[in-house]
């Protein structure tokens, strides 16, 4: 995808999620790693986030990428309160002022990036979303995310998942067309991260697991 960009015609990128710098985990460290990438292929990329403590309005972190943290507080699980009407004004200024092209949201539980989503899709942008995590389809907040799904999505441009798996998930609780979900898997940094120089004793099994102890990703089979 990132490759077809360099080869077509510069854009002007709004990311959107609830989570971002200076949280930290891995929906922050893809936005804001992609978004270094295409700045580097030449696009504009600007970031919209809600405040995070004292860190609000527009801050600019390495390699010149644009960040607005919109000064609302979040009240459940790092969310803003998801007040449609309330926002058209925010945001339509940024996509205006940005001369946005394209808007990227992320992550399923993030309120702002659908309602990003919707605002951007009434005023005729392309948006695209991306999913990075697997849900369920059995507990109350499952179900309930699962019905925003088909409402938010139901006039995006494409969508991106992590892999083939999460891709069937997220079409199984989207009711997205299959041909509209694209799968780019995770990857490492090799410039990063590089194995160990003197490789580990074979007299022991050692198990790394890096992932938050959360349910959802699969803690209780880990302890089991």
């Amino acid at each position: 995808v990132i490759g077809l960009m360099a080869a077509s015609q510069k854009h002007s990128i709004l990311m959107v999620s609830d989570f971002f710098y200076p949280n930290f985990g891995g929906v922050e460290n893809h936005i804001y790693y992609l978004s270094r990438c295409l700045l580097q292929l030449g696009h504009k990329v600007v970031v919209m986030t809600h405040a995070y403590g004292n860190r609000s309005g527009v801050r600019y972190m390495t390699g010149g990428l644009k960040v607005y943290y919109i000064p609302w507080k979040p009240f459940l699980m790092r969310n803003t309160l998801p007040t449609f009407y309330g926002t058209l004004p925010i945001i339509r200024t940024i996509l205006i002022r940005e001369k946005v092209s394209l808007v990227h949201g992320h992550q399923s539980f993030s309120t702002l990036c659908h309602v990003a989503l919707m605002h951007a899709r009434t005023m005729g942008y392309k948006v695209v979303f991306t999913d990075h995590s697997l849900y369920g389809f059995a507990d109350v907040g499952s179900i309930h995310m699962n019905k925003v799904l088909q409402f938010t999505l139901a006039d995006v441009s494409q969508a991106i998942c992590v892999s083939h798996t999460s891709k069937e998930n997220t079409v199984l609780r989207s009711g997205l067309p299959p041909e509209k979900v694209f799968v780019i898997p995770n990857v490492v940094d090799t410039e990063m991260f590089k194995p160990a120089p003197v490789r580990p004793s074979n007299n022991e099994i050692v198990i790394v697991v890096i992932s938050r102890s959360v349910y959802r990703k699969g803690t209780d089979l880990l302890v089991e």
